[in-house]
């Protein structure tokens, strides 16, 4: 863990911001991070760390719709802060209304996700809890997420002190965070169309499905499932490898073996928000294209 005062490698008013967030943190007897292992909630985790040591615990929630790669960078990054990291475990499975996959699915999702949270933190007798909402966060479309943040009072250090995306992964970096530059990585649900149900069966298909691209050295993808039709997004950088005959027959016959009925690929490239609500009017998804005007590439299946 480098030393805790980072400020000499950050711009003055980044720094400023920084120390802020860690000082708030310092006011508080104990608090126990959601920690998914990005770089939001890992920065928070290190910051907690510095301000309160022993008396800040970085918590994952084990489920359905976490990949095992994401849990286990969670414990890795969790051993570079030197942080004490737990895991508790639940499933989002047992509310009807998240596995009805409406507009509101992320709400549900982290409603159940959070409340598992504060059950952990009482536990240990801890009264505070946050997360690693940032000041990017609500600007960037449909996040009904965020409502249950609210509503649930968990503390935000970055939003509260206004660091936003950039500043977050600048901070990470003047730790030493491995996780400083990762990209995004919405949970498993966030591959599966708005209106069709999630089940474990389909989360299972799409983080195997998933694995085989990152095989392939992909950095920034994901695998929709439209009830059976794999839709493979890549980022822009990436597509020419995504065209690669080898890569082709490879993922083609792989995913059709995982159960998927046809396998394409994007050519709108990676999208966040891509599946979301219709009604979304966020740049990510406004104009989000119908699916028969998406698949613009059909790997055949076997």
């Amino acid at each position: 863990m480098p030393d805790a005062d980072t400020s000499d490698d950050l711009e003055p008013a980044l720094a400023e911001k920084a120390a802020a967030a860690r000082a708030s943190l310092e006011e508080r007897d104990g608090v126990l991070i959601a920690f998914s292992g990005g770089v939001d909630s890992s920065v928070v985790a290190a910051l907690a760390h510095d301000a309160l040591g022993d008396d800040a615990i970085a918590c994952t929630a084990k489920s359905e719709t976490l990949p095992t790669e994401e849990l286990d960078d969670a414990r890795r990054v969790a051993d570079e802060i030197g942080i004490r990291h737990e895991i508790v475990e639940f499933s989002e499975l047992d509310n009807p209304d998240f596995v009805a996959n409406d507009g509101d699915r992320c709400y549900h999702c982290r409603t159940m996700r959070l409340g598992r949270m504060y059950d952990a933190a009482r536990e240990r007798g801890i009264e505070t809890v946050c997360d690693g909402t940032n000041a990017s966060d609500p600007g960037e479309g449909h996040r009904p997420g965020l409502r249950a943040v609210e509503e649930l009072e968990v503390l935000s250090p970055l939003l509260t002190h206004d660091i936003s995306k950039e500043e977050v992964r600048s901070i990470a970096d003047s730790y030493g965070l491995s996780v400083a530059d990762k990209p995004s990585m919405a949970c498993l649900s966030s591959r599966i169309p708005t209106g069709i149900e999630v089940t474990e069966e389909r989360l299972s298909r799409v983080e195997k499905a998933e694995r085989v691209v990152r095989q392939w050295g992909f950095s920034q993808f994901r695998v929709r499932d439209h009830d059976g039709l794999a839709r493979i997004e890549v980022a822009s950088e990436e597509l020419e490898t995504a065209l690669d005959p080898d890569f082709v027959t490879a993922v083609r016959d792989r995913l059709t073996d995982l159960g998927f009925d046809h396998v394409t690929l994007d050519l709108h490239g990676y999208q966040t928000g891509s599946v979301s609500p219709a009604a979304d009017t966020d740049a990510d998804a406004a104009g989000e294209p119908l699916v028969e005007d998406v698949f613009a590439t059909d790997y055949p299946t076997k």
